[in-house]
């Protein structure tokens, strides 16, 4: 198995990035606006972008600590995978570690997923520090799958 990870500083509380990964509000001012769901234990997120979409299911989402979930839907090399959010106070800065864990292996799409991960994280972190994200479908185009 291979992970996409990322580490990133953010300078809001633990507390007030929380809600940007669990509300519907929140996930759409910085991943993608077409949004739908639930981030509540056992409910089911539904992200749609111009190439198609995901739907994640929330396993874990302590509050200011933690939130996780399972893809259910979307490519083939998604299902199955989860997306983890750990959140942890440093100084002045709310550390988030990003983790997309469980790939099969590490084919194109993987590299492509890289990079836009990082595209999206720098979105959450500009959505929380000046109030504006880079959600798709405004968000930055790297390649021909967006």
């Amino acid at each position: 198995m291979v992970d996409i990870m990322h580490r990133i500083g953010i300078t809001r509380t633990p507390a007030a990035v929380y809600p940007a990964l669990t509300t519907v509000d929140g996930l759409a001012k910085w991943w993608t606006e077409d949004t739908q769901g639930s981030g509540d234990v056992g409910g089911l997120l539904q992200f749609r972008f111009e190439q198609g979409g995901f739907d994640m299911r929330v396993l874990e989402a302590r509050p200011a600590e933690l939130v996780l979930w399972e893809v259910v839907e979307g490519p083939e090399e998604w299902i199955g995978t989860r997306v983890r959010f750990e959140l942890k106070q440093e100084e002045d800065y709310t550390i988030v570690l990003f983790r997309h864990e469980g790939w099969r292996e590490p084919v194109d799409f993987m590299y492509h997923c890289n990079t836009k991960w990082g595209t999206f994280l720098m979105s959450l972190k500009r959505l929380l520090e000046t109030g504006t994200g880079e959600p798709a479908p405004n968000d930055v185009q790297i390649s021909n799958w967006h």
